[in-house]
């Protein structure tokens, strides 16, 4: 009986185990961005992606593990020719991701290796279409012509390449060292031209302030002139003024008898201070005798005086 029970125990173990490795080999948890190529029979059956997935055990199994993401390939440097018969050395950087699992397993062996030779002939044959020079300022175009042979090439394999970067582009010593000159050169040209530019500049500065300072100088000049006329002719216009009133003033003075006296007195003063003049600036003077006298000389201009009156000169217009 206890044969029997222990007989019945084993039995049931071994069930049990049998059933947990058919279930741990049927049942798959497939992480996210993976998928399983699975194959019955060893022919393709299906993919199997994220999740919780089933296979029949001893009929199917997962022959290819598959990565869905985004890889970054690093791309060994190689030599390359350029147009103009220049060694370079060039690296790069690729990124790539599956999108067929199928394609990608059974298309190609490998399908990282053979993307990455392909990026290294590609761009051997780009950089042979173009100059040193060019290499320089069109990486972008190099980049996109490396992408699209890529990715018509991937199409068989399942792949596509997102984008492709050089890293370095490195020339022979020798050219880098004729490069450095030039680029020396250069500066030292944009160094000169800059320096004349400012010296131009200054002069011409310079010589438009001297032009502005000289056309001021004029103006003032012309201002001061215009200004010094003015005041001129201010002047004469109110000493003419003034004289005039004056004349006018002993004109009428003159009309009447105390005028007319006034100015025999004031003719006769003025007579006797020239004499004196004339006998102080002179060391010898030739006059009559008679003459000489004050009073003799206050007589003649009494004389002229009433000349005058008799003639009508002291009055008036009516």
């Amino acid at each position: 009986m206890d044969n029997l029970v222990n007989l019945g125990m084993a039995f049931w173990v071994g069930f049990a185990i049998v059933v947990l490795l058919i279930l741990n080999s049927s049942v798959k948890f497939i992480p996210q961005n993976t998928a399983f190529v699975v194959e019955r029979f060893g022919k393709f059956h299906k993919t199997m992606t994220a999740g919780l997935n089933f296979v029949f055990p001893f009929i199917d199994r997962v022959a290819y593990r598959v990565s869905l993401k985004e890889m970054a390939l690093d791309v060994p440097g190689q030599s390359a020719i350029t147009k103009d018969n220049i060694t370079l050395n060039v690296d790069g950087v690729l990124y790539m991701k599956v999108l067929d699992p199928e394609k990608a397993s059974y298309g190609i062996d490998s399908y990282v290796f053979a993307v990455t030779q392909l990026a290294q002939t590609t761009m051997r044959s780009e950089i042979g279409k173009i100059t040193l020079d060019k290499t320089f300022e069109e990486r972008d175009s190099l980049n996109t012509a490396i992408v699209n042979a890529i990715n018509e090439a991937g199409a068989t394999w399942g792949t596509t390449c997102l984008r492709y970067e050089i890293k370095d582009i490195t020339p022979p010593k020798s050219v880098l060292e004729a490069m450095e000159r030039q680029m020396k050169a250069e500066r030292d040209k944009r160094a000169i031209i800059l320096e004349s530019e400012g010296q131009r500049q200054s002069q011409i500065n310079k010589a438009e302030g001297e032009k502005r300072a000289q056309v001021l100088a004029a103006e003032a000049v012309r201002e001061q002139s215009i200004l010094e006329a003015q005041g001129e002719a201010q002047a004469i216009t109110t000493v003419a003024a003034a004289q005039a009133e004056a004349l006018d003033l002993v004109g009428r003075a003159a009309a009447s008898k105390e005028g007319q006296k006034a100015v025999q007195l004031d003719l006769a003063s003025k007579a006797i201070s020239a004499k004196a003049q004339i006998a102080k600036d002179s060391t010898i003077v030739l006059m009559d005798g008679d003459k000489s006298e004050a009073g003799k000389v206050v007589a003649e201009s009494m004389a002229v005086v009433a000349a005058m009156n008799s003639s009508g000169s002291f009055n008036g217009p009516g």
